[in-house]
């Protein structure tokens, strides 16, 4: 007979082996990205949740190196699409290429079918190419002829735009918009970290080659899969749900929002709320982690009124003020 108490001394020690191996992960990247510390932690709490991520910054600040980073230092598979206006839907997903040896149809997987896919520039492909992600990042499948194929696990859509540029773009729509999990930042560095990635480059350093500049797995789909199961075991008190929804609620109610954050809005909340007390190595989630992943959560989720855009409010201030004013359980 198995002894329980082994067995949650050893599910305890993989649990934390899992967090250490994802808090590794800082590090790793590091050593080819410098001071983005925000964004690693915010795709990380993706992945744990099964997100996606809007990465939002102008071009240059290192955005598909944080993805392509990522992925070597996790050992998962990704793939890069640069979305412009003439991309056809088949393009991302794939498609029927026929046979003439056979003379049938078979399918040609297209760049989804992989674990991290980096979607550059989303905002310059029209809807219809757009929409083709939806299926794959709400259903985790690809739908050709009829016939579901599965993504796969992990997967997440790491999806980049320009916030600064719209000329030939095509904005997108608040439904989509809703579809991700985080919107992400990358600000422009520091001085001290913009002089640090310039003697980087001054020593040789090649953002093609993370081999040559140190980067190394020190996590794969196992502690993932590990650590996704002990952040569901995460303990949601009734006090943290009514403080989520009361955040929510006055989104809704908010005279400088023309559209709030819906009930799917809440529950990301409520997952990278869990992911981040696990993360932080607390078993339990307190009003600091709501506060904490609040912003990159909810920001892509409201719509300012017009009047308001014009007085420079920002959807940050916006949730920053509501965080201010809605009372913290005790």
């Amino acid at each position: 007979m198995t002894d329980p108490t082994t067995d949650n001394a050893g599910q305890t020690e993989d649990r934390a082996d899992s967090r250490a191996s994802l808090e590794a992960l800082r590090a790793e990247i590091a050593k080819a990205v410098v001071g983005q510390d925000p964004a690693v932690t915010g795709l990380v709490v993706a992945l744990l949740c099964r997100g996606h991520v809007l990465l939002e910054g102008v071009p240059g600040v290192a955005k598909t190196l944080l993805v392509r980073t990522l992925a070597s230092a996790l050992e998962l598979d990704t793939k890069r699409v640069q979305f412009t206006p003439d991309l056809m839907p088949s393009d991302v997903t794939g498609s029927l290429v026929y046979d003439t040896r056979t003379a049938e149809f078979s399918f040609q997987p297209g760049p989804v079918f992989t674990n991290l896919l980096l979607a550059d520039e989303i905002n310059r492909t029209p809807p219809k190419t757009q929409s083709s992600l939806l299926e794959a990042m709400e259903e985790r499948q690809v739908t050709v002829d009829g016939t579901p194929r599965p993504l796969p696990e992990p997967f997440l859509v790491a999806a980049t735009q320009n916030p600064v540029e719209y000329e030939g773009t095509y904005p997108l729509p608040e439904a989509q918009l809703d579809r991700f999990l985080l919107k992400l930042t990358i600000p422009l560095p520091s001085r001290q970290d913009e002089i640090a990635v310039l003697t980087r480059h001054a020593e040789g350093f090649n953002p093609r080659d993370l081999h040559a500049a140190g980067v190394r797995p020190v996590a794969g789909a196992a502690d993932l899969e590990t650590a996704r199961a002990s952040v569901a075991k995460t303990v949601v008190s009734p006090e943290i749900t009514a403080y989520v929804v009361d955040i929510c609620r006055a989104t809704r109610e908010s005279p400088s929002l023309s559209l709030g954050v819906s009930p799917r809005g809440a529950t990301a909340l409520l997952a990278t709320a869990r992911a981040w007390a696990w993360l932080t190595g607390r078993d339990y989630v307190i009003p600091d982690d709501v506060k904490a992943l609040a912003l990159p959560t909810l920001r892509h989720r409201v719509q300012l009124r017009p009047e308001a855009e014009m007085e420079g409010v920002t959807a940050d201030s916006v949730i920053n003020a509501i965080l201010a004013h809605v009372p913290v359980p005790r």
